[in-house]
């Protein structure tokens, strides 16, 4: 699920592996961008979280939507993603968009998807090279076959409150949990019931993840005898959500869900109940 600097170094001209850059700004979109042409890995391409990883914005469905399976396929095939291929993504702040890479290429029929463990201040801090130069592309085929990776809809979240077997866990600050501050939506809160787990928790001062053995300590006495299928992941856009979704599988705890519309999609209904504190 991760691989080192070192390795990824030494595939830098390797066919086989293809490499996506997922540099975001939730403040400024255009940050990513302009990152990206500076300075990024040798051989990456761009993958804009606002275009490539989400799909259009109907003012219910969350700020960050995931687009039709088959159009984020073809983004893939387009950059030389087949099934045969490694795909790395990576970004600047802990793996929270490249995350959001990793699980929609896994829920698209992909098996061998890696973050760059660190991201890109990692491979700067050990010395490795970077270019401006953006490659060209050689296109591919790539049909999408949706594995058995759970969603849950807000109607499954909504069918599950006030179920003790279930759990949803916020990745967001605390401060936005709590309602204190809410930098982004039209409502501060979180979902009744929901557990905050900061996605940043899971994190090495250097971005590095945390040894698994921690992670799956911590992710279990979250879930306090739950099972991870009963879990499902959420943030503010659905963003976050998928680095705790990533954490838990690399700790040995496999199958929870992300709920993708999270926290923006939740509040659009003001029927739906929102929880301060």
């Amino acid at each position: 699920m991760l691989v080192s600097t070192a390795e990824l170094a030494q595939h830098l001209t390797d066919p086989a592996w293809v490499i996506f850059d997922c540099r975001h700004d939730l403040m400024d979109t255009a940050k990513g961008r302009r990152f990206y042409q500076e300075s990024h890995v040798p051989g990456a391409h761009f993958a804009p979280v606002d275009t490539a990883l989400s799909g259009p914005k109907t003012g219910r469905n969350g700020r960050h939507p995931l687009p039709k399976p088959e159009t984020f396929a073809d983004f893939l095939g387009h950059h030389g993603v087949t099934a045969a291929k490694t795909v790395v993504a990576y970004d600047d702040v802990g793996g929270q968009y490249a995350a959001r890479l990793w699980w929609m290429a896994r829920w698209i029929g992909l098996t061998q998807v890696v973050l760059l463990d660190g991201g890109l201040p990692k491979w700067v801090a050990d010395g490795r090279p970077v270019s401006a130069e953006v490659p060209r592309p050689t296109p591919a085929i790539l049909p999408a076959r949706l594995s058995d990776r759970s969603l849950w809809r807000v109607t499954e979240v909504q069918k599950r409150l006030g179920d003790s077997r279930s759990l949803v866990i916020d990745a967001r600050a605390a401060e936005r949990y709590r309602g204190e501050t809410e930098p982004l939506d039209p409502v501060a809160g979180h979902i009744p019931g929901a557990a905050n787990r900061f996605y940043k928790a899971n994190l090495r001062p250097d971005l590095t993840l945390r040894p698994a053995d921690e992670l799956k300590r911590e992710f279990t006495a979250l879930l306090a005898g739950r099972k991870p299928e009963d879990v499902a992941h959420q943030c503010g856009s659905g963003i976050t959500a998928c680095a705790n979704l990533f954490a838990m599988e690399y700790a040995g705890l496999p199958g929870s869900n992300l709920y993708a519309g999270s926290w923006s999609e939740w509040v659009a209904d003001s029927a739906r109940p929102v929880a301060k504190g």
